[in-house]
């Protein structure tokens, strides 16, 4: 059904909504980001991140650790997303105990730009062939650790890892360059307490 509005106020009507909208979003971050950082102060968690963007799906053929040449990369506007992230860490005052990160470059990479060099830990790194799950031995390994993390209040550690990782650990789904505030229960069961998706 043709609107009654004549055009100008039609025109008016959706900048209202989009700053209505633009709005709600700034305040949906705004809550995601406090509800982290209390978490995170508080400790006895872990800030597992997806690598920032990183174009393409899978690693080409012939992919080596430790030859970046042979997988994919952060894009420029990857890096940026990475350096975002640790300043959001920085602005803060929030300083990981521990900074951990799949072998993959870019991986290695998003860690570096946001909290100088990490420790490179197999057992987050990407799963190869098929299926896309990731081992049972990492799986347990990832486990026990975050177990370890969450009965240590007063500090967090960072890892940055791969989407099947976080998918298979968590049960989520995560975006390039989003963290998930992870905590093991008494009974080891994996909870993800908060979200953090820090603009580039």
């Amino acid at each position: 059904m043709p609107s009654s509005l004549p055009p100008e106020p039609r025109i008016a009507r959706r900048a209202v909504l989009g700053a209505g909208l633009a709005l709600a979003s700034l305040r949906g971050w705004a809550a995601q980001d406090a509800d982290a950082e209390a978490l995170l102060r508080k400790g006895g968690v872990v800030a597992a991140f997806r690598h920032s963007l990183a174009p393409g799906t899978f690693d080409p053929p012939g992919l080596r650790l430790g030859d970046c040449s042979t997988q994919r990369n952060l894009s420029e506007e990857g890096r940026a997303q990475a350096r975002s992230v640790g300043a959001w860490f920085q602005q803060r005052q929030l300083q990981p105990g521990k900074v951990l990160s799949s072998p993959w470059c870019r991986c290695v990479d998003s860690a570096t730009l946001a909290f100088g060099t990490p420790q490179v830990w197999a057992a987050l790194g990407s799963p190869r062939g098929s299926p896309e799950t990731t081992g049972a031995a990492h799986l347990r390994e990832l486990r026990t650790a975050l177990a370890t993390a969450s009965s240590q209040p007063g500090r967090f550690e960072v890892w940055f890892t791969h989407m099947f990782v976080l998918s298979d650990l968590a049960n989520t789904n995560t975006s390039s360059g989003e963290g998930l505030i992870l905590r093991a229960d008494r009974s080891g069961n994996v909870e993800v307490l908060a979200r953090l998706a820090i603009p580039a």
